[in-house]
């Protein structure tokens, strides 16, 4: 996580990110502001992190500190000692390292991160 200080007034859209990364089933858009990045997540109905970010992350569980704010759908996450939670719309969330997740129904999970976003889905 970032502790860096902010020394310019600026603002990005989401609709134009710096840059994307579309793991299966999912769209990472990250915009880099100074040393910060913010991602907006959106995974699909069906997306886990088991099928979709572990074959890049190469590692059994997601290992990434998770801060966020959910706008849209719901994302099932347990830890490794199986601790359950489901995140839905209006809800901020942390999600420390050891965990997988999953889509919960029909509508996509859209999350904006600001912990992980700079390395998330990438090798």
């Amino acid at each position: 996580m970032s502790t860096g200080t902010v020394s310019k007034l600026e603002s990005r859209s989401h609709d134009k990110p710096d840059e994307v990364r579309k793991p299966e089933k999912a769209i990472v858009e990250v915009n880099n502001l100074g040393d910060y990045s913010i991602g907006r997540l959106t995974f699909q109905p069906g997306w886990t992190w088991s099928s979709s970010i572990k074959p890049v992350a190469k590692t059994e569980h997601c290992e990434k500190n998770h801060v966020g704010y959910c706008v849209s759908g719901q994302l099932e996450t347990w830890l490794t000692d199986g601790t359950r939670i489901t995140i839905k719309p209006g809800e901020s969330y942390t999600i420390p390292p050891g965990h997988d997740a999953r889509v919960v129904g029909g509508e996509p999970f859209v999350g904006i991160e600001f912990a992980s976003a700079a390395t998330f889905a990438k090798s």
